[in-house]
């Protein structure tokens, strides 16, 4: 089981299509496993919502309420492997609390 990364931006639709499309500008699968475990014991605050087993999706919003979290998960953190995903989840949600109209997706396996 792992949980991989993608920052998505919205684009406009097309002329006479209707809906919005999303485009992956960023994407983080190599620490999936390492994730998912560093993640599996949190139950409170916005990282207790991601869903192991599906897709969960952070706005910005939620992207901004959850970096204190991950930074305490990293304090406490004993692998260097975990340590290394949190990291990145880190720089995740901080590129997407950057980029105006992007959400952060962790797609589950």
């Amino acid at each position: 089981m792992g949980i991989e990364l993608e920052l998505r931006v919205r684009q406009a639709a097309a002329r006479g299509k209707g809906r919005r499309r999303e485009a992956v500008v960023r994407a983080s699968h190599e620490h999936g496993e390492m994730l998912a475990l560093a993640l599996e014991g949190v139950t409170r605050g916005r990282l207790a919502q991601i869903d192991p087993y599906r897709d969960t999706r952070f706005t910005g919003q939620d992207a901004q309420a959850a970096l204190p979290e991950v930074a305490a998960l990293v304090r406490e953190c004993a692998s260097p492997f975990q340590e290394a995903a949190l990291l990145d989840l880190a720089e995740m949600l901080e590129a997407c609390v950057a980029t105006p109209g992007s959400c952060l997706w962790f797609i589950s396996d």
